[in-house]
């Protein structure tokens, strides 16, 4: 089976769309990525994702049918740069604008109807929000991927906007949302578009008071399952920066990124891990990485570049490959959910 996986992520940096060739024939699901690209957001669609929470209802509506348009031409001009053929469906994760799970909330946009009508190829899509109202918090959902396709490693660790691991715990496949990454340290790198392999965190001087205050937030002392969102941020972490007068930018990121080391750390640590996979844009961050190497002794793996971009895009191809075939691609164990479930909206 030959799916597209689209990966949208909360840092608005851009969409990953990863083609991939799925074998289901054998004991162990085999896969090969055949393409990969990615397209970047303009200026002006960053700043309509970002600002899309603050919509009225209806202009949401409409953000949602422009998103999965601009989707649909993108996936179009993708097939026919690399001459892909035979696609079964799209899996397309969306871009999410809401996560309350608590409050049975979760919204991804990008309309999989329209997706499907432009590029005449079945679309799975709206993967979370079956999970939620099974209970469950609707993420992370790529833990399934890393157990069918990464077996060979105690744990996988993602450092995308926010950070998650997933890892087995008596027999059981667990994960959880760790920290923010990428959604607070790109803000803080403003105007540029990020801090380049933690750079300028590099250069900084690591605010002690502020560093205790975000350490001591309730969220890092909740049991697993638990997710965050972009809510958690603006009501958590953004009033502990306002806080402090006259921070220097440098010592901003120095100041988060080491807050995120030491909650990696912890995350490795709680989990046991002897060997884990780091993929997503934090991979590169240097100042993280190389920090967490430090302070861990685990046996940390950063993969080759295409994995490292890319694999949330294939994780999603499998979970709609998956959803094709009416087999489970959420599990209750990972997400808190009363069940398993076979979860995707899918427009043929």
């Amino acid at each position: 089976m030959r799916v597209i996986g689209l990966m949208s992520g909360t840092s608005c940096d851009g969409l990953d769309m990863a083609c991939v060739h799925f074998d289901f024939q054998k004991a162990k699901i085999k896969f090969q990525i055949e393409a990969t690209h990615f397209v970047p957001y303009t200026a002006e669609w960053k700043q309509r994702l970002q600002k899309a929470h603050e919509l009225s209802g209806v202009d949401l509506h409409y953000l949602d049918v422009a998103l999965g348009q601009w989707m649909g031409i993108q996936v179009r001009n993708f097939l026919a740069a690399f001459q892909i053929k035979d696609v079964a469906a799209v899996a397309s994760h969306g871009h999410t604008i809401f996560h309350e799970p608590d409050k049975g909330l979760t919204l991804q946009i990008g309309n999989g109807a329209h997706l499907n009508q432009l590029l005449g190829i079945p679309v799975v899509c709206d993967f979370r929000i079956q999970d939620v109202a099974n209970h469950g918090q609707g993420a992370p959902l790529v833990p399934v991927g890393d157990a069918l396709l990464f077996p060979e490693y105690d744990a996988c660790l993602n450092l995308g906007g926010f950070s998650n691991i997933s890892f087995v715990e008596n027999g059981q496949r667990k994960a959880f949302d760790i920290c923010p990454v990428n959604i607070v340290l790109d803000a803080l790198a403003a105007p540029a578009a990020f801090d380049e392999g933690g750079a300028l965190a590099a250069k900084g001087v690591v605010q002690q008071d502020l560093l205790t205050a975000l350490n001591a937030l309730p969220f890092y002392q909740k049991t697993w399952p638990k997710s965050l969102g972009r809510e958690w941020v603006d009501a958590r972490v953004w009033p502990l920066f306002h806080q402090v007068k006259e921070l220097r930018q440098e010592d901003a990121l120095a100041t988060f990124a080491t807050h995120v080391v030491l909650q990696l750390h912890n995350a490795l640590k709680a989990v046991q891990a002897k060997r884990v996979l780091v993929t997503g844009g934090g991979a590169y961050n240097g100042f993280i990485v190389g920090g967490l190497r430090q302070m861990n002794p685990a046996d940390i793996t950063v993969p080759n570049k295409e994995l490292v971009d890319f694999k949330e895009a294939l994780v999603f191809a499998l979970l709609g490959a998956l959803r094709l075939r009416d087999a489970v691609n959420i599990w209750g164990s990972v997400t808190g959910g009363c069940s398993d479930l076979s979860a995707g909206l899918i427009y043929r």
